[in-house]
């Protein structure tokens, strides 16, 4: 399944080992990107979740806060209450569900971890484009 994948993938982007928070962190994560680009509805135009779920958060009202994560400067943080907020409840329970947590333990796990996530993702200082998987495999860390 793409969440296992990227939930390894985003692990080891975190720079967690097996069964580690960060690992951990990765599978809601990757279980959420994953969940998104199974057609939850949050891919942006090009097909990229990652670029689906910050306009998801901008749209709840999360625009400056993605936008810090993307830009050169300090990435500001999320609360498990704006994750909550700004996904539907349904996708956040499918990705909790699949990374075998709660969903509140998901969207502390999300909290923590998105901002971190895209900041690599991102070194460039905008989204870039291609499947989630290649961009994850293209970073040098």
């Amino acid at each position: 399944m793409a969440g296992n994948v990227l939930g390894s993938l985003l692990g080891g982007l975190l720079g967690g080992g097996p069964g580690g928070s960060a690992a951990a962190g990765g599978n809601v994560l990757g279980s959420l990107l994953g969940g998104l680009l199974g057609g939850g509805g949050a891919r942006a135009a090009d097909g990229n979740p990652l670029g689906g779920l910050l306009d998801m958060l901008a749209k709840a009202g999360l625009a400056d806060q993605a936008q810090s994560w993307i830009g050169t400067g300090d990435n500001e943080p999320l609360t498990p209450d704006q994750v909550k907020q700004a996904l539907p409840d349904d996708t956040l329970q499918q990705a909790a569900r699949q990374a075998g947590v709660s969903p509140d333990q998901a969207a502390d796990q999300i909290a923590r971890q998105l901002p971190q996530v895209v900041d690599q993702l991102t070194p460039e200082g905008q989204v870039p484009s291609g499947s989630l998987e290649d961009i994850i495999r293209r970073q040098k860390f």
